[in-house]
């Protein structure tokens, strides 16, 4: 019998995704400058308008799964009130936003169909 559940050894690594708006742009720039001086990740260019799935401003963090279990608590502690995305990258970008997917805050709806669905 196929193992049903999926394979956390699938994970290349993570996005978050920090949202923001016009009133919380300092908080996200503070969080920005916080995750820059404590964690290895490479942190994405600002995008004040809504980009791919995402329906408001955001930027990306990327890092490696190594850096999950410093990164991702820190960030629950210390969001600023802004809503973050998690996700794991695999092959499927449709379940990474959307099954496999952590939020801190208030979950966004995300423009699903600009995805590329995976093998699964």
């Amino acid at each position: 019998m196929a193992d049903a559940f999926a394979d956390p050894s699938e994970i290349k690594g993570y996005h978050a995704h920090i949202y923001y708006d016009p009133q919380t742009r300092g908080s996200a720039e503070r969080l920005r400058a916080g995750i820059a001086e404590r964690f290895e990740a490479r942190l994405g260019s600002w995008h004040d308008e809504p980009v791919g799935p995402h329906p408001v401003a955001m930027y990306q963090v990327a890092f490696a799964a190594e850096e999950f279990p410093a990164l991702v608590p820190w960030l629950m502690l210390n969001r600023q009130g802004l809503d973050v995305l998690v996700h794991p990258l695999t092959d499927d970008s449709v379940a990474d936003h959307t099954r496999f997917a952590l939020w801190l805050g208030t979950a966004l709806p995300l423009r699903i169909d600009v995805l590329r669905r995976g093998p699964r």
